[in-house]
């Protein structure tokens, strides 16, 4: 179970990694959005652009607030 739980943290660690570097690379938020919009949907999940926004938006607030922390 402590190798689980081991292994779900390094891929959680992996995944705010990535989102912290595709946000905070400097490029447009139009290519970025782009970026995450395309790897949402090689893993199949499909969201509108109104959606999209709102997950940037909510990844980095709380990017933001843990770089704050």
């Amino acid at each position: 179970m402590k190798g689980l739980n081991v292994l779900a943290a390094f891929l959680g660690g992996a995944a705010v990694g990535a989102a912290m570097g595709i946000l905070f690379a400097p490029e447009k938020g139009e290519d970025t959005r782009r970026k995450i919009a395309e790897i949402l949907r090689k893993k199949g999940i499909r969201l509108n652009r109104s959606e999209m926004d709102d997950l940037v938006d909510e990844i980095a607030s709380e990017l933001k607030g843990e770089v704050a922390e």
